[in-house]
């Protein structure tokens, strides 16, 4: 990925748009700019944006905290995959109706943010395919609407933190939440979640064309259940080793391919189709990846063991949701490096800024990133590169 001078001039968070399958169709990133007074260049941003989302390829949803550079980027002719989500007060002001008129006729997805506290031109309504109303502000009850009552505008619910707001956002007749459904409170239900059934298959597929190792890591990258399971039985009595395995690579070479089929075999039948856990893994996976990323950053590349510890920190870091089990008897069977136990035990060592600087990143809070990037001496720039190169790497293995 480039080294584009604009990523010294933003702030960038990210979250998921998860669709009533629980599937992530969008990824929305956050974009503020770095100074109140600076005036970015959205030619540059597109331009540095495009290494991650380039014409044809997945979709992102621009949420730009700025009217003066959100005027600009829409006069900047954005590529088609872009979406772009316009402040209501924005929509209602005649001084932005051409470049809206024009972004919807080369293609753009439009997104309303927010409720208007006046009436839109009426001609710009048809421009806008849904609107997006914060949690907060949501008025409509659970009760779906009555009969033969239709909105023109579909709406998507945002500001999703539990798995129960992500359910009554569809019953209220959402088409999709943007947030993160991964703070629901852990309650114990005497079992473990499994596995996904697609990532044992997969992995079985790429054996069986005795693909490179690395091929496989990126299926175990996918889902952290499998990994933490393969790491388990390495450190079981069946196999006997008691060995810290300093990553998913480590791994697939302890077991080697003929065992690790016997074993994906076993799993198989327990597999999950659970799809309640799709945004848990969207988000554990580029969690891994920006940590990693940060880590580099923070270190150097030449520190590969400090990058691999800083990936299974962050890829593990929702384990004990995706397990239904607290993460102090989680690694009791699995003998991962120091630094991670101390993060997701303890939330202590040299692990835990990193956690910290990633959470801010992914709740898309200006404040607190730069609280976590003072703590790990790290910039804007180097904050934004390594982001959009973990989207990028997430998008590649998925």
């Amino acid at each position: 990925m480039q080294d584009h001078p604009i990523l010294a001039q933003v702030v960038f968070g990210y979250s998921p748009m998860i669709d009533r399958e629980r599937a992530v169709t969008a990824t929305r990133l956050t974009v503020f700019p770095a100074k109140h007074d600076s005036a970015p260049d959205p030619g540059a941003l597109l331009v540095a944006l495009s290494d991650v989302w380039p014409e044809g390829a997945g979709k992102v949803s621009l949420n730009v905290v700025s009217e003066n550079l959100l005027h600009d980027l829409m006069l900047a002719k954005p590529n088609s995959n872009l979406m772009i989500e316009v402040p209501a007060f924005m929509a209602a002001d005649l001084a932005h109706s051409e470049a809206i008129a024009s972004l919807y006729a080369r293609g753009n997805t439009l997104m309303l943010k927010g409720r208007p506290r006046t009436e839109l031109p009426r001609e710009l309504l048809p421009c806008f395919k849904h609107s997006i109303i914060d949690l907060d502000d949501e008025r409509r009850s659970d009760a779906p609407p009555p009969p033969g009552v239709t909105r023109q505008i579909t709406h998507v619910q945002a500001g999703v933190r539990t798995l129960a707001e992500l359910e009554s956002s569809f019953q209220r007749g959402a088409v999709a939440v943007l947030g993160w459904p991964i703070d629901d409170v852990l309650k114990p239900t005497g079992r473990q979640r499994q596995p996904d059934l697609t990532a044992i298959v997969e992995l079985m597929r790429r054996i069986d064309k005795e693909d490179p190792i690395d091929r496989l890591e990126d299926v175990l990258k996918l889902d952290p259940t499998l990994a933490f399971k393969l790491l388990r039985y390495i450190n079981s009595a069946a196999f006997g080793l008691r060995v810290e395995v300093a990553s998913f690579r480590h791994a697939l070479m302890l077991l080697g391919y003929t065992r690790l089929k016997r074993w994906l075999a076993l799993l198989l039948a327990s597999a999950s189709k659970e799809r309640d856990m799709k945004p848990v893994m969207f988000a554990a996976l580029r969690r891994g990846l920006l940590m990693e990323e940060l880590a580099r950053a923070s270190a150097g590349s030449g520190d590969e063991q400090m990058r691999n510890e800083a990936f299974i920190c962050g890829v593990f870091s929702l384990l004990d949701r995706m397990m239904d089990q607290p993460f102090a008897e989680l690694l009791k069977s699995v003998p991962v490096p120091d630094g991670v136990r101390q993060a997701l035990v303890d939330a202590t060592g040299p692990y835990q800024p990193f956690l910290e600087l990633v959470r801010a990143v992914e709740n898309e809070s200006i404040f607190d990133i730069r609280e976590a990037a003072e703590t790990l001496l790290l910039g804007e720039a180097e904050i934004n590169r390594a982001t959009l190169r973990a989207l990028a790497s997430a998008a590649q293995i998925q």
